[in-house]
């Protein structure tokens, strides 16, 4: 891809969106948490748009019905610490969305890619724990740097990099702030479905 005028404006956009990513990465409180990925999602799908990347407008366009949905059901059964079957059936349903959605913007294999890593982002925000959010962060990274690779997005390539920094070092702070490893363990098998 040559530097257009859309090429530019897609990398604009995809500045805004990692500068607004990256904070969430250091907020405690999941409400806040998803409005940040909302506003997030947006300006990624803004800047798909431009790239032509239709499976990362996909992924974007879940992400946005995922998060919308669960700052709604937070605001109406408040927050909650535990899965309930309802919680289940989102999280089946956020799955069915982004196959369908993949399927149909299929471009080739790293489309994949998108689809893994938007699967990965919404158990991270759907499991409620800040702590396994920031540790999901870590293989969401990765996978969306080589995405945004296959996509020629280069300041996607770089920011995601960062982005991943800060999510290792969102996750390691809260490391260090537990008394123990015990309670790393005890969220993630927490969030688990019994």
């Amino acid at each position: 891809m040559g530097i257009t005028k859309a090429y530019i404006f897609s990398q604009i956009f995809t500045i805004a969106m990692y500068l607004v990513l990256a904070i969430s990465y250091h907020i405690k409180k999941r409400k806040n948490i998803l409005i940040l990925t909302f506003v997030s999602h947006i300006f990624c799908g803004v800047s798909y748009i431009l790239l032509n990347a239709y499976t990362g407008v996909a992924m974007c366009i879940v992400a946005m019905i995922r998060d919308a949905i669960f700052m709604v059901d937070e605001n109406k059964n408040g927050k909650r610490d535990t899965i309930t079957k309802k919680d289940v059936i989102y999280l089946i349903i956020f799955y069915l969305l982004i196959i369908i959605s993949t399927t149909i913007t299929y471009q080739g294999l790293y489309s994949l890619l998108s689809a893994m890593a938007t699967m990965t982002f919404t158990y991270s925000v759907w499991q409620k724990k800040p702590r396994v959010y920031k540790m999901l962060g870590i293989p969401t990274g990765i996978l969306w740097i080589v995405y945004n690779f296959c996509v020629k997005s280069i300041f996607g390539v770089i920011l995601e990099t960062i982005l991943l920094i800060a999510s290792i070092s969102g996750f390691l702070r809260d490391n260090n702030t537990t008394n123990n490893k015990k309670e790393i363990t005890d969220d993630i098998n927490k969030s688990s479905i019994s």
